[in-house]
């Protein structure tokens, strides 16, 4: 991992941004993302104003490492093929500017400045944005998921440490008292990331491997007798829906219990994720509903639903709110790596 040099006291910015360039990078931010993710910019109104902003910055700041990685703009049009010494150079480009950034220095860079205000504004833990570039490092350096323990950890780095920032990002860790809630707040919402993430592994899958990606575990596909290379292969089609399918159902799993963690939110945040959590878990619904024809077209929540999810999440807010008790998160699921200063 490249290392940023040590900062200057004359470059550094001790301080989150100013109230002036705070708002000029949110609303470069949110227009951004109106392009990048439509799910999201509309989740992300149901936040309180300030949380809102944080929350762009934060997820621009993700979008734009994940198209310097691809050599993408906002998830489209690739601009040239994509080299791996190519993908390698940007990466460690990445990890020096962000360190500069969350370290106090103006970069100048829009997506950097951005993610050095939320991470001192919040107290957002350096490992954080770490651990989700060594996610992308993971693709750059292709690797190969043999266990499903494998594939949950790429998970982890690429989207549920996303979560876990999230959650930091809407005041969890802010009571410096309640280290043991503040664990268990974060473990359901990286399940939440985790849950997103097997979601688009799931509906993306064939595309994933005629991009020369494969994020389902190898033992999946030794136990049904298919090598990795054959995958894309019409007579293995059925097969591959079956895997589509374990995959939605193991999702299930960690949606379910990042519902568990809304209470330890404030109630405009546990809103916007409540109705994140119904927009994107519905995906694997329409995939499970196709049964073996689950690849036939790439499946997604329309307008209408979306909308209804907006109110199905203020219901579930509110069941959240009268719970009594909270069960506690299964031993089954994959668990985050602790993170000092954060974490019990």
């Amino acid at each position: 991992m490249s290392v940023a040099e040590p900062l200057s006291p004359m470059l550094a910015r001790a301080l989150p941004l100013g109230k002036a360039d705070r708002a000029a990078a949110a609303a470069e931010a949110q227009a951004t993302i109106a392009k990048g993710s439509k799910s999201f910019a509309a989740a992300a109104r149901l936040f309180g104003t300030d949380t809102r902003a944080s929350a762009m910055m934060l997820y621009a700041w993700c979008r734009h490492c994940d198209d310097v990685v691809d050599d993408q703009i906002l998830g489209f049009a690739r601009r040239s093929p994509v080299g791996a010494i190519d993908a390698e150079a940007r990466l460690n480009e990445l990890e020096t500017k962000t360190l500069a950034a969350i370290r106090g220095r103006h970069t100048g860079e829009g997506a950097f400045d951005a993610i050095g205000d939320v991470a001192l504004r919040h107290r957002l833990p350096e490992a954080l944005p770490l651990q989700h570039l060594a996610g992308f490092r993971m693709d750059v350096e292709g690797r190969r998921y043999e266990t499903l323990r494998d594939t949950l950890d790429y998970c982890y780095h690429v989207a549920g440490v996303v979560g876990v920032m999230m959650a930091v990002v809407m005041g969890v860790g802010r009571d410096e008292r309640e280290t043991a809630k503040v664990t268990e707040t974060l473990d359901r919402a990286s399940d939440l990331g985790i849950a997103f993430q097997l979601t688009n592994i799931a509906r993306d899958v064939a595309e994933d491997f005629r991009a020369g990606r494969l994020y389902l575990p190898c033992e999946w596909l030794d136990e049904m007798g298919i090598r990795p290379d054959e995958l894309g292969e019409p007579r293995h089609r059925e097969t591959l829906a079956q895997l589509v399918l374990r995959l939605v159902d193991l999702a299930d799993g960690y949606y379910a219990s990042a519902l568990h963690g809304l209470a330890a939110l404030p109630p405009r945040a546990a809103w916007a994720v409540a109705t994140a959590h119904g927009v994107y878990r519905e995906i694997g619904t329409i995939l499970r509903s196709r049964g073996a024809q689950a690849l036939d077209a790439r499946a997604k929540t329309g307008a209408v639903r979306k909308i209804a999810h907006v109110g199905h999440g203020m219901r579930l807010v509110a069941a959240s709110r009268l719970a009594r008790t909270l069960p506690q998160r299964s031993t089954d699921l994959w668990t985050r790596p602790r993170i000092a200063g954060l974490d019990a």
